[in-house]
Order: structure tokens, then C-alpha cells, then sequence
């Protein structure tokens, strides 16, 4: 049986590069030449996954924020529903950000994410994010109308500044105990054609695509390009990227659990160490208990 583990460090995306998103294979399934036992594998991930949480929870000193990013049909969802489900409710949120409300178009553009924040000995795992503001917005820029803004705002650094504020948000978070890993589903214009149709022929998954899902799809490149400038800009040794292939779901949760468990296996996770004032009163709650 083939345990090898997938090499992250090969997706991860280092600070300042000069990225290209053409020159990631949404297809890979790297170290495999072949399809491995990969159930086997995740669960073994999760188990070890569900360990690190309950240390994360138990030592409340971290929080930790997954983002995830991608194309419609890239598998956020069931990345999500298949590494993190299996996760003590205790230790896990999970919130997806769609399309914002009145409410929340009232407010700048990072404060509905904000107040979704993970606290401590928690993980937080956003469904799309604050990015969407730096990526569909600028695919779609009637959409910053909608925001109100003051003319003098909207200027044509208003993208450079975006991506400031964000990484100033992220530097504050990281700075007061907030581990934050951004994880980018690379997803190819073919396969997301062929989930579609899928859906599409499939009564009981009709109902997760629209008629703009597909036109949205007339902007691939526009996306694409936005994607490639929005990774280059954030990522960094505090809050870096990742570049998951997609087009293989089972490589890619494969992927997404390795992310997850190293990213908590850095944080050298312990039991608590119980003061001598607090083993005295459990060992006094322990004869009080036999008596």
C-alpha cells in the first residue's frame, strides 16, 4: 500500500514570486504516477487532524483560519465536507461568504469576514472571503458601485490598496495569535465543464448551478488573471498560499488534510501544564469523588 504523503511545499506559493497560473498542472496527482489507496490515506490525515484540533482546543493559545478560494465547481464544499467533518463542533466554524447583503454592503469590504473571526483554540474555515472583493469585483466592476463609496475611494489604486489593507489585516491577525493558510483549488476550464454538465444530468445536484455559473464562465481568463495577481500580491511567509490541483478531487482533499496537518503540526500543540495550585484542588476534587 503507497502511504507516501503529498509534498506541500511544492504548492506552496513563496513570497514575491513572480507567479504564473499556466504553469500549475490542474491535473497533477504528484508523488503518484497512479491513483493511490486514497481513502485509506485521508483518513488517516483526519484521524491525525482530529488529534492536533482537540490539542488546539484544549492548549487556547492559537487560532487558526483556513481561506478557501476558487472557481465555481472547483470542490471547495466537498473538500471542506470531507477533510474537516469529521472535527469535534467544539474546535470548528465553518462560514461561506456569497453574495453580500444590504447590511454588509454598508460596511467596508473586510468587516463581514471579520466579525466571523476564529478565536482561540479554534479553527475557522472561510468559504470564499475577503478576496471575493479583489477577484470577482474587479471582473465585475458595477460591483463596487453597489459599495457607495466616496468618489475620492474609487481611484485607480484603489486594487493596490486593497491588497495592502489586506495583507496589513492579515500581518495583525498573525501578529495576536492568528495562524492563517490560504488554500487556492486550481481547477481547469475542461473538468469545470465536465461537473457541470454532470450536474446538469443529475436531478438531486440540478440545483447547485445557475444560468451565471455558466456565463461566468466567458471571463475564465479575466479570472484567472485576477486570481494570478491576487496570489502574487498576499502571499507571504506569515499567511502564504497554496496551489491545489483540482481536477482530481481525490488528490486534492488529499492535499487539503497534508495543508491542514502540517500547518497545525508546526504549532508544537501540547496537553496544558497544570499549575501546582491547580493539581492540588483535582487531587482534593479526587477524594471528595471516592468518598
Amino acid at each position: 500500500m503507497d502511504d507516501r504523503r503529498v509534498n506541500i511545499s511544492r504548492l506552496r506559493v513563496k513570497p514575491n514570486s513572480r507567479l504564473r497560473l499556466d504553469t500549475f498542472d490542474p491535473a497533477s496527482i504528484l508523488p503518484w504516477h497512479k491513483p493511490p489507496k486514497s481513502l485509506h490515506l485521508l483518513r488517516k490525515l483526519t484521524r491525525r487532524l482530529h488529534t492536533l484540533t482537540e490539542l488546539l482546543f484544549a492548549q487556547n493559545r492559537w487560532a487558526v483560519l483556513f481561506i478557501f478560494q476558487a472557481m465555481d465547481g472547483a470542490g471547495k464544499d466537498s473538500a471542506i465536507k470531507h477533510v474537516m467533518s469529521g472535527l469535534d463542533p467544539k474546535s470548528t466554524q465553518v462560514f461561506s461568504f456569497k453574495t453580500p447583503s444590504e447590511e454588509e454592503l454598508r460596511h467596508d469590504f473586510l468587516w463581514r469576514c471579520i466579525k466571523n473571526l476564529p478565536e482561540r483554540g479554534r479553527i475557522g474555515i472561510f468559504n470564499r472571503s475577503y478576496y471575493e472583493d479583489v477577484l470577482v469585483t474587479r471582473v465585475h466592476p458595477e460591483l463596487l458601485q453597489a459599495r457607495h463609496l466616496p468618489a475620492c475611494c474609487v481611484t485607480p489604486a484603489i486594487w493596490k490598496e486593497r491588497f495592502e489593507d489586506i495583507q496589513c489585516l492579515e500581518r495583525y491577525l498573525t501578529r495576536n495569535g492568528t495562524v492563517i493558510c490560504k488554500i487556492f483549488l486550481n481547477v481547469s476550464k475542461a473538468e469545470q465543464r465536465r461537473r457541470f454538465v454532470a450536474r446538469l444530468s443529475d436531478p438531486a445536484k440540478r440545483w447547485k448551478i445557475s444560468l451565471a455559473d455558466i456565463n461566468e464562465r466567458r471571463q475564465w481568463p479575466r479570472y484567472m488573471a485576477e486570481y494570478q495577481a491576487a496570489i502574487r500580491a498576499t502571499s507571504t511567509d506569515r499567511a502564504p498560499w497554496y496551489i491545489v490541483p483540482a481536477d482530481n478531487k481525490w488528490f486534492a482533499r488529499l492535499a487539503v488534510a497534508e495543508i491542514a496537518v502540517e500547518t497545525l503540526e508546526h504549532l508544537n500543540l501540547s496537553v496544558p501544564t497544570l499549575t501546582y495550585r491547580d493539581r492540588r484542588l483535582l487531587q482534593h476534587a479526587r477524594r471528595r469523588l471516592r468518598a
